[in-house]
């Protein structure tokens, strides 16, 4: 980032107040009665009509359309493990996207322990005063077993955003650019540069989309994962390649895509001229791509490139998602977000990147036209048709898996 960048980023998050989230009231308190009725007697009532059934604290509070966006910081961004506090801006900015994508209240939860039981008992135990519970900036393999727990513990939906949401605008930004490169997902040859907890989410949910475990390649710091490595987690064992190649130029001959969620300039210009023709590359490190979009593009003018930055074409994006996999899921009060809900996220997805764009879109993107093409194949993040097309497709796949606890709402959706 340029001085001036830094110094306005530093200025928007100080300015005019701290902070990007506050608390706002949906009640008049303006005079004695109202007081009265906000807090004693009369809010009494609603405590002795919870006490009675549980589920009336979704009528009278606000726990059905709250989530809490909880960190230890121990993988914040790209910036690696800088504590819960270090993590605070991030979690404000989560909570700042639910609220401005799909209209639900969020707070932030930085997390201090020393074991991942600590972690898990803490938010197992805060865990019903929300409706969904988004984790955020975990380390890996830590992550893997905090959501696992979580699930198993908490009544409402757990959701690791780094793992699920990165891999499910991978999926489906992926999806299209196979078929507008005439490639099918279960033939091809997939190269991973990384092995956290979004690379091996990236990975499980391809393979759910079609794509051939055998045909995936994946590379941790030491090179690439294969079954005569004895040191590896048991979540990069299930990547374990039966290959004797060892490095990024063995594996990355004739593959037919590139996924990175490693770091920056870590795919030299010679390696992406080893791919196979028509090639996809998602370099998705943040703030810088493991290739520069520039660089690439001089190197082949056969490849569909994505990145995670909002300042080139194909943006791989979680925002795309969350907000409105958490809207849908809470609307039916699902009890957890199942591979229904996530598949069914990535088919929205997927498919609304292939409608007309409406003017208000490419208003807000600074561009004059988007068709479903090589520069777009997945959609903006502003696109207001996000939210209802992808909160029903999760909530319909939450009703028809079984983990909703209510019917969707009558016109679900519709008007929006």
């Amino acid at each position: 980032m340029s001085e001036d960048k830094r110094q306005q980023a530093l200025d928007y998050h100080a300015y005019p107040v701290p902070g990007k989230i506050s608390v706002e009231l949906t009640k008049p308190a303006d005079t004695v009665e109202d007081l009265a009725l906000a807090y004693s007697p009369g809010v009494a009532e609603p405590v002795r009509e919870i006490a009675q059934d549980a589920d009336n604290v979704y009528k009278y509070t606000a726990k059905g359309n709250m989530v809490a966006v909880i960190s230890n910081g121990t993988a914040i961004l790209g910036l690696g493990n800088l504590g819960p506090l270090a993590s605070k801006p991030v979690m404000e900015g989560k909570a700042l996207l639910f609220k401005r994508f799909a209209g639900l209240d969020s707070i932030d939860i930085e997390v201090k322990h020393r074991t991942i039981e600590e972690f898990v008992d803490t938010v197992a135990n805060i865990s019903d005063t929300f409706g969904g519970i988004n984790l955020e900036d975990i380390k890996a393999p830590d992550c893997f077993e905090i959501e696992k727990q979580l699930i198993e513990r908490c009544h409402v939906p757990v959701f690791h955003d780094d793992q699920h949401g990165t891999a499910i605008v991978t999926a489906a930004g992926m999806l299209n650019a196979l078929e507008l490169q005439g490639k099918a997902i279960n033939e091809a040859v997939i190269v991973c540069l990384g092995a956290g907890a979004a690379a091996v989410a990236c990975m499980e949910l391809l393979i759910k989309c079609g794509a051939q475990r055998e045909k995936i390649y994946m590379l941790d710091r030491k090179g690439v994962i294969h079954t005569r490595r004895d040191d590896i987690n048991e979540y990069k064992q299930l990547f374990a390649n039966n290959t004797d190649k060892r490095t990024l130029e063995d594996v990355i001959e004739g593959a037919d895509i590139f996924l990175g969620v490693s770091g920056p300039d870590l795919l030299p210009p010679d390696a992406l001229k080893l791919m196979a023709d028509n090639p996809i590359v998602f370099a998705c490190s943040n703030p810088d791509p493991e290739i520069k979009p520039e660089l690439a593009h001089q190197v082949r003018d056969d490849l569909i490139m994505g990145t995670g930055r909002s300042d080139y074409p194909n943006q791989v994006n979680n925002v795309l998602c969350f907000p409105f996999i958490f809207r849908g899921a809470l609307d039916v009060r699902a009890s957890r977000i199942n591979d229904e809900m996530k598949l069914a996220a990535v088919e929205a997805i997927r498919l609304l990147a292939k409608e007309p764009v409406p003017a208000e879109v490419l208003k807000a993107a600074r561009v004059d036209s988007l068709t479903f093409g090589k520069d777009y194949i997945i959609p903006k993040p502003m696109d207001p048709r996000l939210l209802p097309r992808v909160a029903k497709a999760v909530a319909d796949a939450a009703v028809e898996s079984g983990v909703a606890r209510i019917e969707m709402p009558e016109n679900y959706m519709e008007g929006k």
